[in-house]
């Protein structure tokens, strides 16, 4: 995947990220799943977000939100 991910959904990650590192310290895991609501309402950004955490990264289910923070800054 060599195009650069949405850009709304770059700052939603981030967003998230910082909540879960605020409430929940620097260890905190996440999933890809925590960026979107219980409900498959945008299939297409869902599955741009997996591929992006899956097959490009090869990330485990859950990855420390501040490495998906500091990878979406960076743009990798």
């Amino acid at each position: 995947m060599t195009k650069q991910m949405n850009k709304d959904i770059r700052k939603k990650i981030i967003t998230v990220c910082n909540d879960k590192i605020e409430k929940k310290g620097e260890n905190v895991g996440l999933s890809f799943y925590a960026f979107f609501a219980n409900k498959n309402d945008n299939p297409t950004l869902l599955m741009e977000v997996a591929k992006w955490w899956i097959q490009k990264h090869k990330f485990d289910h859950f990855e420390k939100a501040v490495k998906i923070k500091k990878m979406i800054i960076e743009n990798k």
